[in-house]
């Protein structure tokens, strides 16, 4: 089991089989929150759904494609990070996350995707990572900001939510400007 100790109440955690059931309660949950953003949550109604979803980033994971880590506060599963795959070709990645409801607001994502970026950076030797956010989440692009990524562009019409198109912005980091902060 890969595991990354952020500190001594947060840990990501590749998300197991094992997990299935904590996956989905924590977004069954955070439903209303989170369908606002992600366009998965109507298609995840039972744990078998989690469970594949798990089942297919365990897959990711053995192509050296990228992972996806449970967030632990405390013990609790709080959320989900990974990597939406990795360009080998091009040494980059980009990073999508979420949080269930009743754990934003304490830092927990900001500490967990500078963990994710600073392991892409020194352990997976990649060069760029890219966050990309809808436009209107303002609490998702509160994270990139922070971290010191660039908003290099807007992507216009880039996802569909449901019923309608919502435009995207690109924030980018390369290894050079990471390790000059």
């Amino acid at each position: 089991m890969f595991k990354y100790q952020i500190n001594d109440e947060i840990e990501l955690r590749l998300l197991e089989v094992r997990h299935a059931e904590q996956l989905f309660n924590v977004t069954d949950k955070s439903r209303d929150s989170l369908r606002e953003w992600l366009p998965w949550i109507d298609f995840t109604k039972t744990v078998e759904d989690s469970r594949g979803f798990i089942m297919g980033t365990m897959q990711q994971f053995s192509r050296n494609d990228g992972f996806q880590a449970g967030i632990w506060h405390k013990g609790e599963l709080a959320g989900v990070i990974g990597l939406h795959g990795i360009n080998w070709s091009n040494k980059s990645t980009s990073i999508g996350y979420w949080l269930g409801k009743g754990h934003e607001g304490n830092g927990l994502m900001t500490q967990s995707c500078e963990a994710v970026i600073e392991y892409c950076f020194t352990e997976l030797g990649l060069n760029r990572i890219e966050i990309r956010t809808a436009t209107g989440n303002k609490k998702s692009m509160a994270i990139p900001i922070r971290l010191g990524f660039q908003q290099e562009g807007r992507l216009q019409q880039a996802e569909w939510l449901y019923d309608k198109f919502v435009d995207h912005f690109v924030f980018g980091m390369v290894k050079e400007d990471w390790n000059k902060r």
